[in-house]
């Protein structure tokens, strides 16, 4: 099984909000990944998606994005981006939205096949120090995140590779280390894929610290081809 990942699709087909005004690495890029997800993607393969799906305000607006998955061959996983957050509200909702062989993770985990995925969406990390409401947003995120990572040792077996989905990024532009990558590092996370940012980024699209490995996955940094990670 492959596993493939990429982030921040901004899907707007039921509210026509083109993305391409945002620079040029985002004209026809939703042909690009259509390319690009069926040359590399078989029926068995896994593609995570860290965030970022639609741009609907209600669940309703945000279907014929969801939907949009369905005609993609592989199994997909998605966890909440800053922007799911509008019509992201209630997981059993999300979930009996999604297409088969689509998963939602949110304070839990999944196990397919040899691989164990644990994710939750994180916060912005500080460059210097945090506003309190952006701390407590933070705390919280990172309850959610241990959560998942608890249910993920829970449900794993003997030489999984174990996969840890976050949107953004888990540490700021100097990459120093960060509460998110101690819990990574805390529960034996091999891999990491987060995504958010665009444009030009300070942070590397790949970047290994501590025996942790972190892909950058939006979609427009990797000029909207989808990344193997194994």
């Amino acid at each position: 099984m492959k596993i493939f990942a990429i982030s921040d699709l901004h899907l707007s087909i039921a509210s026509n909000k083109p993305m391409d005004i945002f620079g040029g690495n985002w004209h026809g890029y939703l042909e690009k990944i259509e390319r690009s997800w069926e040359d590399k993607v078989g029926d068995d393969d896994l593609v995570l998606l860290a965030g970022d799906l639609s741009w609907g305000m209600t669940l309703e607006e945000a279907k014929p994005d969801i939907e949009f998955l369905k005609k993609f061959k592989g199994k997909k996983i998605i966890i909440r981006g800053n922007h799911d957050g509008f019509w992201w509200k209630s997981i059993s909702n999300v979930r009996n939205a999604l297409p088969f062989e689509t998963y939602a993770l949110q304070n839990d985990a999944m196990r397919i096949g040899n691989v164990t995925i644990a994710g939750s969406r994180g916060w912005q990390t500080p460059e210097k120090e945090f506003a309190e409401d952006d701390k407590k947003i933070y705390d919280r995120e990172l309850i959610r995140m241990e959560m998942s990572l608890e249910h993920m040792q829970k449900i794993k077996k003997t030489g999984d590779l174990t996969v840890a989905m976050i949107h953004y990024p888990p540490y700021n532009t100097r990459m120093h280390p960060s509460p998110f990558t101690e819990l990574f590092e805390k529960y034996d996370v091999q891999k990491v894929v987060y995504g958010h940012l665009h444009g030009k980024s300070k942070r590397p699209l790949f970047h290994e610290k501590n025996g942790i490995e972190y892909y950058l996955t939006s979609c427009d940094m990797l000029d909207n081809e989808l990344i193997q990670i194994n």
